[in-house]
């Protein structure tokens, strides 16, 4: 368990995202509180005794409680991982599934947390546009969208695998969208400092299909967005410093790029790109703008 633990964290959703990062926020110790937030109390109130049952059998110094989502202003950073129940019939842009049926949870959470000054990490999909919506709805200063950097730490695993070489000597990333149009920054990733040679085909066809093969096998991907989030908290909120790939500004788009975070505070830090991958994340910021602004008039 850390011991540089925070004052409090509200994570808002109580369906299976929101669950696994609840219990890695326990199970880490990272704050001395937890502040819950669902659709309902009655939810709130369910995964918040849930999870104080895993604090006491691990001894945990978390107390999870649970919380109207405006309660969550205390709080030094949040965590939104809500999703509306709706089915999603698409067989390609997957994520793009869940922008009209998200959105109006998002606006409302918005509403609620007007204003708040803390670092707010969204995880809903698709990432890109409800990290959009939710800042501009909230005015909060602080938001980031968890995706890139998930599918970033597919990219170094797959790579390794791949090249056979351990995870931690690949430095590489993937930006812009959080779906099909993400960027791999081939030309610039690295196997122990030199440049790598990266098999394209193999690395977008693992990025591609690994997220239905989870989803197929266990209902959705969960595990993997909650240690993004456990990462990026420790970020953030100071605790470390380093790079996480998250949707933020950029080009007047938000979407994926790495943000450097030093005592808590990001700066953009794009590594160099060939012409091809300048081209892919120009076109990434045109599909993301333009699927936010229909999402807007909807």
């Amino acid at each position: 368990m850390t011991t540089d633990r925070v004052g409090s964290v509200g994570v808002v959703g109580a369906g299976a995202v929101g669950q696994a990062v609840a219990a890695a926020l326990v199970t880490s110790g990272f704050s001395r509180r937890l502040l819950v937030a669902s659709r309902t109390l009655d939810q709130a109130s369910a995964m918040a005794a849930d999870l104080d049952d895993m604090r006491q059998a691990t001894s945990s110094p978390t107390h999870p409680t649970a919380h109207e989502a405006a309660d969550l202003v205390s709080c030094h950073a949040i965590v939104i991982a809500v999703r509306t129940a709706f089915t999603n019939t698409r067989t390609t842009d997957v994520r793009m599934g869940g922008a009209a049926a998200n959105a109006p949870a998002i606006r409302s959470l918005g509403q609620a947390l007007r204003g708040y000054e803390g670092t707010v990490l969204v995880v809903t999909n698709p990432v890109d546009l409800m990290t959009r919506l939710f800042a501009e709805t909230s005015q909060c200063p602080r938001v980031f969208g968890i995706g890139s950097n998930l599918d970033s730490a597919r990219y170094r695993l797959t790579l390794a695998r791949l090249l056979k070489v351990p995870a931690e000597t690949v430095d590489g990333h993937v930006i812009g969208e959080h779906g099909e149009n993400a960027v791999v920054c081939a030309s610039s990733t690295t196997v122990n400092g030199r440049p790598a040679d990266v098999p394209l085909a193999e690395v977008r066809e693992e990025l591609r299909t690994r997220p239905g093969r989870i989803s197929a096998g266990v209902g959705r991907t969960r595990s993997g967005p909650a240690g993004a989030v456990l990462s990026t908290l420790r970020k953030a909120l100071g605790l470390t410093d380093g790079i996480e790939e998250l949707t933020a500004p950029h080009r007047g788009d938000w979407l994926g790029i790495p943000l450097r975070f030093t005592a808590g505070d990001p700066i953009a830090c794009l590594p160099a790109l060939d012409s091809g991958e300048d081209r892919q994340l120009n076109a990434a910021g045109t599909k993301l703008r333009t699927a936010y602004q229909a999402l807007r008039l909807s």
